[in-house]
């Protein structure tokens, strides 16, 4: 398959993905803009739309405020509308729109990844995975998720799928001490990339904080500078509940970065654009399935024309 071949068919993968809500949102631009001024009540009207399509208040009404400089009681179609929010939409994500970069001097570059059970972490974490062994880097993976048997047996089978070594304890071991070993084997091993996930059980906020916590300083004793990227795994079906998350495990860890699963099957694809303009924190990637294939680095264009119903 080209380059070409597999970004069209990412890029059709990414529209089907957001299909939901990007129905949500041309459906009800359609019923707006139909033969009519882009007057107060039809920005008030749009302003509603983009605010129940889960964009955000703010965000809502900076890009209606912007529509409104450009065609302000001029006639306008519902197709212009959606294009030209789609333009501003693109705007605002570039600057967050970040690959996750690896650093070639840490070995190993450690990536701790977090997120609510369910939210698709592991599956997260394999798919990272498979990306960096494509490119030609060693990667190993801890199983710091203790508290769940099926998040380590999970873990090992995305291992052995990728070909990555699983640094792996038993069910209730303390998942500090295994962060502490697998820094410990990656450095020994040479590794480029070790990715350590953990638990996820918000209902018990301060010992999953306190476990977070002592993760990230068992990793300091080897490397003071890692973890290198701490990961904030969030399901898009969730809306602005997402919002909540962040914050909560902001205050546990420092997030450098977000990936956003499960768009496919969300009407709330808007959320993106919300959480970038709300946190200011890169988008890493974005996930519309379950296959290795589903999920790739963010382009802000991209998304941008999907959200809107847009063929590229």
């Amino acid at each position: 398959m080209t380059d070409d071949e597999a970004k069209n068919g990412w890029l059709g993968r990414l529209r089907a993905g957001l299909g939901r809500s990007s129905a949500k949102l041309t459906g009800g631009i359609g019923e707006v803009f139909t033969h009519r001024k882009l007057d107060d009540e039809a920005l008030g009207e749009l302003e509603d739309l983009l605010i129940a399509a889960d964009l955000g208040v703010a965000t809502a009404a900076k890009l209606t405020q912007n529509l409104a400089r450009s065609r302000f009681d001029q006639d306008i179609t519902a197709h212009e509308v959606r294009a030209a929010l789609a333009k501003e939409i693109a705007a605002l994500l570039e600057p967050f729109a970040r690959p996750l970069a690896i650093d070639a001097a840490a070995k190993p570059h450690v990536v701790l990844v977090c997120g609510v059970n369910g939210s698709g972490k592991t599956t997260t974490i394999a798919k990272l995975a498979r990306r960096f062994t494509e490119e030609g880097k060693s990667v190993m993976l801890a199983a710091g998720d203790t508290f769940r048997a099926a998040a380590i047996e999970q873990l090992q089978v995305w291992g052995e799928r990728t070909g990555c070594a699983v640094v792996a304890k038993e069910q209730g071991a303390d998942a500090a001490g295994l962060a502490f070993d697998a820094v410990d084997q990656a450095r020994r091993q040479g590794a480029d990339v070790l990715i350590v996930d953990s638990a996820g059980r918000l209902h018990n906020k301060a010992n999953l904080m306190a476990e977070l916590q002592k993760m990230v300083r068992a990793i300091r004793k080897l490397d003071a500078d890692a973890p290198h990227d701490c990961l904030l795994v969030l399901d898009a079906t969730v809306g602005q509940n997402a919002h909540t998350q962040v914050d909560v495990f902001r205050d546990m860890v420092a997030v450098s970065g977000l990936v956003l699963t499960k768009l496919d099957g969300s009407a709330r694809g808007g959320v993106v654009v919300a959480l970038a303009e709300k946190f200011g924190l890169p988008i890493h990637a974005v996930g519309v399935g379950e296959s290795f294939d589903d999920m790739r680095p963010f382009e802000a264009g991209a998304f941008a024309r999907s959200l809107m119903g847009l063929a590229d």
